[in-house]
């Protein structure tokens, strides 16, 4: 059952992030890799910036979560993250149908540049590439990210029809 996450579920976000970026250990560069990867106090901010995360939820205990966020001419979707053990069952893909039915902008997705499985993912669901400076552009204006994330992330961009 898809469900907005409210301050109740803040502890089962929190974990399935951290528990889903285990993929990235040994992938992204490792002066971007941290444990936790996501801190609750980076977790409170994000949240606080204005990211609204919606959950898929079975058997009472959400199996993933997905954040979006309205920045005025664009939407931005963010920290979509699935339990390692659910991976592969289709609550990806539902939950980022859904976020798109929740806006008419243009969406734009960051990911690390490492993260292959991820970027498949978003082509598989329409979303392409954009160029390194577009990319460069659209981090700087959209995100609040170090210089050096800049570097080893990508844009994905899908417009609205």
């Amino acid at each position: 059952m898809l469900c907005r996450c409210t301050a109740n579920d803040f502890e089962a976000i929190y974990e399935i992030i951290n528990d889903a970026a285990q993929a990235y250990k040994g992938v992204i560069s490792t002066d971007r890799w941290h444990d936790p990867y996501m801190p609750q106090n980076q977790l409170q901010q994000e949240i606080d910036a204005g990211v609204n995360f919606w959950g898929v939820e079975e058997n009472g205990r959400l199996t993933g979560v997905m954040g979006i966020q309205d920045k005025g001419d664009v939407t931005l979707i963010r920290h979509a993250y699935i339990r390692t053990a659910l991976r592969n069952r289709g609550v990806g893909s539902q939950l980022l149908r859904h976020l798109e039915a929740m806006t008419d902008s243009p969406i734009l997705i960051g990911t690390w540049a490492a993260a292959t499985w991820a970027v498949a993912f978003y082509e598989k669901n329409g979303y392409r590439l954009v160029s390194t400076d577009e990319k460069n552009r659209l981090l700087k204006k959209y995100w609040n990210i170090s210089e050096r994330q800049v570097e080893t992330s990508m844009v994905l961009a899908k417009a609205k029809k």
